[in-house]
């Protein structure tokens, strides 16, 4: 094994363990450390498995780390005061910057905090323990480093590194920080000022690309960056640190300073990278993985790896949950990408392209195919329009990041100054932000992955052996580009309705209407949409000549208007609805459902579980008619399927007490993908496929950003028809495809 790169299973052993270890009790992670120093102890003793023994020995030291912390958390006296829920006055200093969230259409904050000094009626205790704090209002003032008096409730938390999680009631004013942090805040603060003459989204974006501030991102920035690839430009990453240091070192160079002079400038940038970010553990990660791209300038892409297994080591060292962190996992694997693939992908693709061009397409490349697996298995979905992303987005970047940092800079002197460098770092930021939503617009920008992504581990280095053999060859590495870049704006239609469909989730507009298939021509239809056109036009594609049954969920227009284009020419045999009611269905039998009736129509079985008779029904109030929602718990062809109308967490909380076996394959998501969710029901129902139904453009931003975080936390695939147009739920060699018509 070379010399370089002997650190690696190193530097992997102590990335597994710390990822284990933090989930665990101090003691296993104790027996851990004194196995590993053992194990060292006697291959050294031996004079053999020199690379196991290093192995082992930093395992030790990352497992001793482990316990140490968790040591601190399960013997701190706060956590005994968090378990008997006490009331608590609390000396705390803020770790990171807060963040605001709406709760009822109220602003509330959420805080990182370190509690100095716990007073209670019988305690007085002085720690050092980690904790999180929850506001009302707004906070400003809660900047990193500033300390300040809080009284609240405790309560325990589920994080294994902090003691509890607070209940803020009252808190005094907070005082200044260290003059390195008010000085921090005061360029981060010109960096807003620089940039807050400019439009709603680069107003926002720019100060995410120089110091990760991403509290005004808007929802579609956010979710249209994740389906292009783009979503690391938003977080502090490697690359800001790069193109700070890289900058800062030309100027250097340029000023005369040599070889030590170098290294202490790019290490006092690194540190006023820290501090303008925020020494959070992203940020650190971030700082770590930038200086392994100094290293690898200096030292080569062996000497860079090298650099990477040492920055692993002492970051989870330093921090064991950054192991199980996802933006750890994905920088670390970008930046191994990019050291170990980009070079031999440039030197293939230099024999007939400039070395500059070559660089550009296989530094992108590389870090994609690294990443793949791991994309996959967070998200459940892989980008493909990525790299192309990338490609067009990058060039962007370095000028948008300095001439923002910049401004932040010449803010402190003079603001009307720093808004002509603005102008520069805006329009940086309008083209990323173009490339972005241009990207998410296609029809095929992200490939949902239902198999598991253990399967990327074959593919990838299959797929990264083909492009290496194809990059040599340019007639047919530039045909196989576009015709990726084709396939991805106008992608292929299969047949519709496709073979084995059993549930349709049509493209309506703002609105629900769902198809079950009952047999030949026939279907259940579940509400109608707000457009007759619309749902006629789906429909008349699923050749559905007779509708069995047709249920309306609730009163609600987006699902009910759509009624005389279900009756278009076809037969009608009943209606079902709620509680709130329906449209007029003149010349067809209506009947009011109730909690626990059950009905098979030809294929599809169905038990009406949800509203409970004491629901409030009134049409007036909206959450009220959601809440009184029918919900089905349906069966096609063996197939489960919950349909939940627009009930909201109130609704759900009790449909869940009530009914705790909600298992099903496939989930129609409650109201269109609002905000309003309750996590246990996700978890409960645990489907593989979701539909969400909601209108392109919609003014209720459905879905929203926190809804499809939450999908993604469950590791469950979701479709929606504002981008993917019909959904069709398929079964297909007993399991169950979903396939899409836009």
């Amino acid at each position: 094994m070379s010399h370089d790169l002997r650190t690696a299973p190193a530097a992997l052993a102590c990335w597994a363990g710390a990822a284990l270890l933090v989930t665990s009790r101090s003691l296993v992670a104790l027996v851990v450390t004194v196995t590993a120093v053992t194990l060292a102890a006697a291959l050294l003793r031996l004079g053999r498995a020199r690379v196991v023994a290093l192995a082992a020995v930093c395992l030790a030291v990352v497992a001793a780390s482990c316990a140490w912390r968790l040591t601190t958390v399960e013997h701190s006296p706060v956590r005994d005061l968090a378990a008997e829920h006490a009331r608590v006055v609390l000396d705390v200093e803020v770790l990171s910057d807060a963040r605001t969230f709406t709760v009822h259409g109220r602003e509330s904050v959420v805080v990182e905090v370190r509690l100095r000094r716990a007073v209670s009626r019988d305690r007085d205790v002085h720690v050092r323990d980690r904790a999180t704090a929850f506001l009302d209002g707004t906070a400003d003032d809660l900047v990193v480093g500033r300390r300040l008096v809080m009284t609240g409730r405790l309560a325990p938390s589920d994080a294994t590194d902090e003691v509890a999680v607070i209940d803020v009631s009252r808190r005094g004013p907070a005082d200044r920080a260290a003059w390195w942090w008010e000085a921090s805040e005061r360029v981060r603060e010109g960096v807003r000022r620089s940039v807050a003459h400019l439009s709603t989204e680069p107003r926002a974006l720019v100060p995410a690309l120089v110091d990760g501030d991403d509290t005004r991102i808007p929802d579609e920035v956010d979710e249209d960056f994740r389906r292009a690839g783009l979503t690391h430009l938003m977080a502090v990453s490697g690359t800001n640190l790069t193109i700070v240091l890289a900058v800062v070192m030309l100027l250097a160079k340029a000023a005369g300073l040599r070889r030590r002079g170098l290294w202490l400038v790019g290490a006092v940038s690194v540190v006023a990278f820290v501090l303008l970010a925020r020494p959070d553990p992203s940020v650190v990660r971030a700082a770590a993985m930038g200086a392994v791209g100094i290293a690898a300038l200096g030292l080569g892409s062996r000497g860079g790896v090298r650099a990477l297994c040492w920055a692993v080591i002492g970051l989870v060292f330093l921090d064991p949950w950054l192991s199980r962190s996802a933006g750890f996992v994905l920088s670390t694997l970008a930046t191994a990408g990019i050291l170990l693939l980009a070079p031999a992908l440039a030197g293939r693709l230099e024999r007939w392209m400039p070395r500059w061009c070559a660089l550009t397409v296989a530094v992108p490349l590389a870090a994609q195919l690294a990443c793949t697996p791991a994309i996959a298995a967070l998200s459940g979905e892989v980008s493909l329009v990525a790299v192309f992303a990338n490609l067009l987005a990058g060039p962007a970047v370095a000028p948008a990041t300095i001439a923002g940092l910049l401004g932040g800079l010449v803010a402190l002197v003079s603001v009307p100054l720093a808004q002509v460098t603005g102008i520069v770092a805006g329009a940086g930021a309008s083209w990323i932000l173009a490339v972005g939503h241009r990207a998410a617009g296609l029809e095929a920008a992200s490939l949902q992955w239902h198999a598991p992504w253990q399967l990327l581990l074959v593919v990838v280095p299959v797929v990264t052996v083909a492009v290496a053999v194809v990059s040599t060859r340019p007639a047919l590495f530039l045909g196989l580009c576009l015709g990726l870049l084709i396939g991805v704006w106008r992608p292929p239609q299969t047949g519709w309705p496709p073979e084995g469909w059993i549930m349709v989730a049509c493209d309506v507009g703002q609105g629900d209407a769902t198809v079950l298939a009952a047999g030949p021509g026939s279907a259940v239809v579940v509400d109608a949409g707000p457009d007759p056109p619309a749902v006629d036009r789906c429909l008349d594609r699923l050749g559905v000549r007779r509708v069995r049954l047709m249920v309306f969920t609730h009163a609600h227009a987006d699902h009910v208007d759509g009624w005389p284009g279900v009756r278009a020419g076809r037969r009608v045999d009943q209606v079902a609805v709620g509680p709130t009611g329906g449209p007029s269905a003149r010349g067809v039998p209506v009947h009011v459902v109730s909690p626990g009736e059950t009905f098979t129509v030809g294929e599809v079985s169905a038990e009406v579980v949800w509203p409970i008779p004491d629901q409030p029904s009134s049409p007036a109030e909206g959450s009220a008619t959601n809440d009184a929602s029918v919900v089905l718990r349906a069966e096609v062809r063996g197939i489960r399927l919950l349909l939940t109308g627009d009930i909201e967490p109130a609704a759900q909380r009790v449909l869940l007490r009530e009914h705790p076996d909600l298992a099903a394959d496939v989930l129609k998501m409650p109201h269109h993908g609002s905000a309003r969710q309750l996590p246990a029901l996700f978890a409960a129902v645990g489907a593989r496929i979701v539909t969400i139904s909601a209108g392109e453009g919609n003014d209720y931003g459905h879905p929203a950003a926190a809804a499809l975080s939450l999908l993604r936390r469950q590791g469950t695939a979701w479709w929606r028809t504002d981008t993917d147009g019909d959904i069709a739920v398929v079964q297909r060699d007993a399991r169950q495809t979903v396939v899409t018509r836009h």
